[in-house]
């Protein structure tokens, strides 16, 4: 009894020395843990257009954590050495925080020309202090690019497209030709010929008179231009015809029926949405397009024209849309109506890639092939499609049947040209002389045969 009695002590000394040490952990443990679980590491985002540093660079960084940033600086590393740049003046609690600070040569002398690394780093307001590292690679870049643009004369007129052939030395990310607000891409001259050339439209609606510059950038907010050398022949400048385009009650109908099946209201006003604001989002996608472009030329031979085709409405006409003897609206027609027969066979008009064909509000069942270079040939208001996207085609080969999809009012065929994105006045291209002398006597078109 005496023994069961000792030993049923000594268990239940165990059972609170146990016990106790139990709760110390705990208390020891618990506040720790408390203190892991509410940490967090700072999430850091760095502006992504930040890519190069000039002079005096606006750098925006957004910082967020749950329990604030105690710390946030920012330095630039080059060649093995770090230089401060920015530092936070003191800690916030918030949870989000943005800040903007300039970088550069300006207030980091010590920075040249050249690679280097931007740094942000963050540390969390918590107890753990836990912090946060972002590293970008940049490019200072304190001096100016130059550009020099050859010496060809560049006769234009409204709607028309060009070939500037130039040169740019020292830091630059961008280059081009500019025309008024419109920018146009360079591109490495083919064959391995030194020099940059820009194929450039001068916009239907462009004013008369804006010299197109050839424009050179740094990304650092060092930008260069010089002027191309042009003439305005006034014998040569387009006079765009107007028409009245009497709307009908079954053509509106046709319309708002194919185009807004699930619409309501009235008819006109409809129609007129239609006739605008599908317009815009329509023309928004044809202009995205550009981005699908090659970087090559992807044909040898002039463009050509739909055969056996007439032109039932020019490039740049202005509609003038009578609904019941009032004028309801008025449009400008970016493209030529090219009419044979009713689902003629639809031929590319040149050798190009696919680049879209579906649907597309008032163009109907439509196709877009790349030519290369930004240069895309339109096709509108078909009523059978052949062709896929990314699917290569030759000139004169048939992509689809003609028809009256779309804002058309009868069988014919919309053709269209656009040079990154904007609409340009297809004829020259059908001009194997035109091509001659301002595309292939400019830069190597390879194969070219008039």
């Amino acid at each position: 009894m005496q023994f069961v009695q000792s030993h049923t002590g000594r268990l239940l000394k165990w059972s609170v020395r146990k016990a106790i040490l139990v709760i110390i952990l705990l208390v020891i443990l618990v506040p720790v843990v408390f203190v892991v679980v509410r940490s967090a590491t700072p999430v850091i985002d760095l502006n992504a257009h930040i890519t190069n540093l000039g002079q005096t660079t606006n750098v925006s960084v957004h910082v967020s954590d749950p329990r604030g940033v105690r710390e946030v600086t920012a330095s630039v590393e080059q060649n093995g050495a770090r230089y401060p740049v920015w530092e936070m003046a003191q800690p916030s609690k918030a949870q989000d925080n943005t800040w903007s600070f300039t970088a550069g040569a300006k207030t980091t002398p010590q920075l040249h020309d050249g690679k280097a690394k931007l740094i942000v780093e963050a540390t969390s307001n918590d107890l753990l202090h836990r912090r946060a590292r972002v590293e970008r690679d940049v490019t200072v870049a304190t001096q100016p690019p130059s550009v020099s643009v050859n010496s060809e004369q560049h006769y234009l007129y409204l709607g028309m497209a060009d070939l500037a052939t130039f040169s740019v030395t020292g830091n630059w990310t961008a280059a081009g030709v500019r025309v008024g607000d419109q920018t146009f891409r360079a591109w490495p001259i083919p064959g391995g010929k030194p020099g940059l050339f820009s194929l450039f439209a001068f916009a239907w609606n462009m004013p008369q008179g804006t010299i197109p510059v050839v424009f050179a950038s740094n990304g650092a907010g060092n930008d260069v231009t010089s002027p191309l050398t042009v003439q305005f022949p006034k014998k040569e400048q387009p006079k765009y015809s107007v028409h009245d385009l009497q709307v009908s009650d079954a053509f509106m109908q046709k319309v708002v029926g194919e185009l807004d099946p699930n619409g309501s209201g009235d008819m006109v006003a409809r129609f007129v949405k239609i006739n605008n604001e599908m317009r815009k989002a329509n023309n928004k996608t044809l202009s995205d397009l550009r981005l699908k472009t090659a970087d090559h030329f992807l044909f040898s031979q002039p463009f050509a024209r739909q055969a056996h085709s007439q032109a039932e409405a020019t490039f740049a006409d202005l509609r003038n849309y009578i609904y019941q003897g009032k004028k309801i609206d008025q449009q400008v027609h970016l493209g030529y109506d090219l009419a044979v027969t009713q689902h003629v066979g639809v031929e590319a008009s040149n050798d190009g890639r696919v680049v879209y064909a579906a649907p597309l509000g008032i163009y109907g069942d439509c196709i877009v092939v790349d030519h290369g270079y930004g240069l895309q040939t339109i096709y509108g208001h078909l009523s059978r499609i052949d062709v896929r996207e990314g699917d290569m085609v030759k000139r004169g080969q048939v992509m689809g049947q003609s028809g009256m999809t779309g804002m058309a009012g009868g069988d014919h065929i919309h053709f269209a040209m656009q040079l990154d994105g904007v609409q340009i006045d297809p004829k020259e291209w059908w001009d194997p002389h035109w091509i001659q002398d301002h595309i292939a006597g400019r830069v190597d078109l390879p194969g070219f045969t008039k």
